[in-house]
């Protein structure tokens, strides 16, 4: 993965950089302007295949390459409010509330990912590549999940419930004496688990509690009995209790507590690595882990134009001087040694 800057502000880059030759050594182009965009430019995918048939031409936009809505910006909290996302997130009886994270632009990258592997898969076996469609609001749409199977098979409107679930209860958030904890009960014998944490045991007998459809039709004074029991003791001392029991349960972190949870620090989710430009930098690590090519070191994003030289250079054997040139009148940039 490297990190080319170019101008297109300038009308020499395109003859001096040669993106189409580019996209001959290359195989994948990643774009997310406006539809229809590089096709002005001479760069959209059917100006690319035929000299490239290889290429995996992934395009990322707002809404999709057509349709009504094509030519919009797109940015993820339109999209999470277009797609469902914000209308069935917030408090019960609360506004619309906007995830604390572009969870959109995170999933379709994602989506985005997982696509180009499944090109290149098909790539090995053809020979030819293809051109993907990857938007924000089909993306959202997709992740709505069971809300939307729900209201396509069986018209339910979806509706906020703050840190709960409409068809599991108990399963979300209660204050504690000192501060908050969460709890899951997905099933019958977790909830007589839970009930046995907190010294409730009649509540598993309760026959308005005894199977999880009971427990959604009888939400309310169930959530509130368990609301003033959990009241009763600080995070800590309920942690302590539910140690061992085999219930899913944990704290609702900030930062700071994140960071410095036991688990997170056992997964290696903290990286240091030097930066050219800030020093030492720390940022979140990989979610993933592959036991054939686990690495020590890392390398922080690249800077603005720093690996501009070497694609030029290396891929399509510009010299040292055609290269400054460029770089004279503007149609790139090139990392200062």
């Amino acid at each position: 993965m490297f990190q080319q800057c170019c101008s297109r502000s300038t009308p020499e880059w395109h003859q001096g950089v040669r993106p189409d030759k580019l996209a001959e050594k290359s195989d994948v182009l990643v774009e997310n302007y406006l539809p229809g965009k590089l096709d002005e430019m001479g760069l959209g995918y059917h100006h690319l295949k035929d000299s490239s048939p290889h290429l995996i031409y992934c395009s990322v936009t707002g809404y999709g390459s057509d349709g009504p809505y094509a030519k919009r910006a797109g940015y993820d909290v339109i999209a999470a409010a277009m797609g469902g996302l914000l209308h069935i997130t917030g408090p019960e009886d609360g506004d619309p509330v906007r995830v604390g994270v572009a969870m959109t632009d995170l999933a379709t990258g994602l989506m985005a990912h997982g696509a180009i592997m499944a090109a290149l898969l098909q790539r090995h076996r053809t020979g030819t590549g293809q051109h993907i469609d990857c938007n924000l609001l089909s993306t959202q749409v997709a992740c709505i999940s069971h809300i939307a199977a729900n209201y396509l098979m069986a018209g339910q409107e979806a509706r906020r419930w703050g840190t709960g679930h409409e068809s599991i209860v108990p399963y979300q958030a209660f204050k504690t004496s000192d501060g908050h904890l969460i709890v899951g009960a997905g099933n019958n014998n977790l909830f007589k688990t839970l009930c046995k944490v907190l010294e409730l045991d009649h509540l598993a007998d309760d026959p308005l509690y005894t199977s999880n459809q009971l427990r959604v039709e009888n939400r309310k004074q169930l959530i509130a009995t368990l609301a003033e029991r959990f009241s009763e003791k600080t995070t800590d001392e309920w942690f302590a209790a539910f140690e061992g029991s085999g219930f899913p349960y944990g704290p609702i972190n900030n930062m700071e507590q994140v960071f410095s949870n036991p688990q997170v620090l056992h997964n290696k989710m903290i990286l240091e690595m030097d930066h050219p430009g800030a020093g030492t930098v720390r940022v979140p690590g990989p979610a993933v882990k592959y036991t054939g090519s686990e690495r020590e070191t890392h390398l922080p994003p690249p800077t603005l134009g720093q690996h501009t030289a070497e694609v030029l250079g290396n891929l399509l054997q510009y010299t040292e001087k055609e290269m400054q040139d460029l770089s004279k009148i503007g149609a790139i940039r090139i990392q200062d040694s």
